[in-house]
C-alpha cells in the first residue's frame, strides 16, 4: 500500500508538471493555429496548420512584411493572419490603381497576389501612431484587413505573435517567409 501511494503521488506530480509546462509553452512561447480562408494565398492556404511564435515580439517589435496573428475585434475566438505593410510612424496610402505608398514612396514587394481593386479606408492617407500597424492579406482582393474599417490599424498589444512554421500539410512543412 505504501509503494502504491508513493507511485501514485509521483505520477500525479509528474502529470501536474507536464500540464504546467504545457500551459506555459502555449501561453508564452508558441501555439498551433489553423488558417481558415483564402486571404493569405499564395503564402498560406486554407487548412494550413501553423505554429505561432509568441516569444519573438517580447524582444523586438514586428517588422514590415512579418506575418502576424491578432484577434478580430468583432468576433470572439477569431484570429486573423495578415502581413505587416506599415509600421509605427509610417503613412500609408493606396491609389485607385492599387499602388501602395509608404511615406510617399511606392512599396516594392512581391507578396501581393494581385493588384488591389478597393483601397478601402487607405484611399485617404493613414498615419500610423507609435503602437499601430497596417496589415494586408497577400490575396489582396479576398482579404478583410486594415483597409476595412471593421479591422482598421492593428494595435501592438493585440498582436499575439508571428506565423513561424507550417506543420501541415506534410508536403508543405517549412518556415513561413517573412521577407
Amino acid at each position: 500500500m505504501k509503494n502504491f501511494l508513493k507511485d501514485f503521488l509521483g505520477m500525479s506530480l509528474y502529470l501536474l508538471g507536464i500540464l504546467v509546462l504545457t500551459f506555459l509553452v502555449i501561453q508564452f512561447v508558441g501555439q498551433r493555429t489553423v488558417v481558415q480562408g483564402t486571404s493569405m494565398e499564395n503564402t498560406l492556404m486554407d487548412g494550413d496548420n501553423l505554429i505561432v511564435d509568441k516569444l519573438t515580439y517580447r524582444f523586438h517589435e514586428p517588422n514590415r512584411y512579418d506575418v502576424v496573428v491578432f484577434p478580430y475585434q468583432q468576433g470572439k475566438d477569431t484570429y486573423y493572419i495578415k502581413r505587416v505593410i506599415g509600421v509605427p510612424g509610417d503613412s500609408v496610402y493606396i491609389n485607385e490603381v492599387g499602388t501602395i505608398y509608404i511615406n510617399g514612396e511606392p512599396l516594392i514587394e512581391g507578396f501581393g497576389r494581385e493588384a488591389i481593386l478597393d483601397p478601402g479606408i487607405a484611399r485617404d492617407t493613414i498615419y500610423l501612431g507609435a503602437e499601430e500597424y497596417f496589415v494586408l492579406g497577400d490575396n489582396r482582393n479576398a482579404s478583410a484587413d486594415s483597409r476595412d474599417p471593421s479591422v482598421g490599424v492593428v494595435k501592438r498589444d493585440s498582436i499575439v505573435g508571428r506565423a513561424w512554421l507550417r506543420i501541415y500539410p506534410f508536403d508543405s512543412i517549412g518556415f513561413i517567409k517573412h521577407e
